[in-house]
């Protein structure tokens, strides 16, 4: 342990100094670090800064905040170096590499709302697609055409098809990625399209374009509902407001007649 602790303080040493390049560092050992990394960092990373982003520089990034505070806490327990003190260095070194990748997941989740209302949409412009290419074709279209939280389920999508699978799992793996109102149905939905003959393609076509339109309904009466709901409240803070307002004002008057 000692030794461990040792190696921390002379690469932190090192790094600091500027004898150790920091970036090329990380870069020389990142497949060490790539272990540590969670399967839908990157995702996540795109979904909440979009794809001119680098998420390979993020996380490089989290990497050494982490191992800079884990051997900042050393130092301070230096003096009064024990197991129990390494053990807590450790974990708060731990807490500091998830803190971001919690808070990305938490961007993620309060974004899916709004995945939830643009999904439809998204499907109308694919059901277009759909009626003149294949439907692996039609996805990898319609990527630059996409919202761009989408992208990266849609490359990721594509890519799976185009390596062979041709199973239902990849657009599962989609509706398990955007997991909001209807995603599962809709993405069955669209892997039966890929099947059969032209027929058979266009009797799905039909339900998937139903589908989506019923989709795009609810998702109109969710936006409406919204509008609704913020002009109620806009109405009764006014009201509140007003009232507060009028009660100060009596209160006011007669405090000024008893004071008479």
């Amino acid at each position: 342990m000692a030794v461990f602790v040792a190696s921390a303080i002379i690469i932190f040493v090192l790094v600091y100094n500027n004898t150790i390049d920091k970036e090329k560092f990380i870069a020389d050992n990142e497949k060490y670090f790539e272990l540590i990394r969670e399967d839908d960092y990157t995702f996540l990373v795109y979904a909440k800064y979009g794809e001119d982003v680098d998420p390979d520089k993020l996380f490089r990034s989290r990497v050494l905040y982490a191992f800079v505070t884990g051997v900042a806490f050393l130092f301070v327990f230096l003096s009064q170096l024990s197991a129990l003190n390494i053990v807590l260095t450790v974990v708060i070194a731990v807490l500091v590499y998830k803190m971001p990748y919690k808070q990305l997941q938490r961007a993620y989740k309060a974004h899916l709302h709004d995945i939830d209302v643009m999904l439809p949409y998204y499907l109308k412009s694919l059901e277009v697609l759909i009626q003149h290419y294949t439907v692996p074709v039609a996805l990898g279209k319609s990527i630059n055409d996409a919202p761009e939280i989408f992208r990266p389920g849609l490359r990721k999508l594509v890519e799976q098809i185009n390596a062979g699978d041709s199973s239902v799992d990849p657009y599962m793996e989609f509706a398990n990625t955007y997991p909001v109102r209807d995603s599962m149905r809709m993405m069955r939905l669209l892997y039966r399209l890929g099947l059969g003959s032209q027929e058979k393609k266009h009797e799905r076509l039909m339900m998937f374009s139903r589908t989506v339109s019923n989709l795009q309904n609810k998702a109109r009466e969710t936006k409406y509902k919204e509008r609704l709901n913020h002009m109620e409240g806009q109405t009764m803070i006014m009201l509140v407001v007003t009232g507060v307002g009028v009660m100060l004002i009596i209160l006011i008057s007669m405090m000024m007649m008893f004071s008479v």
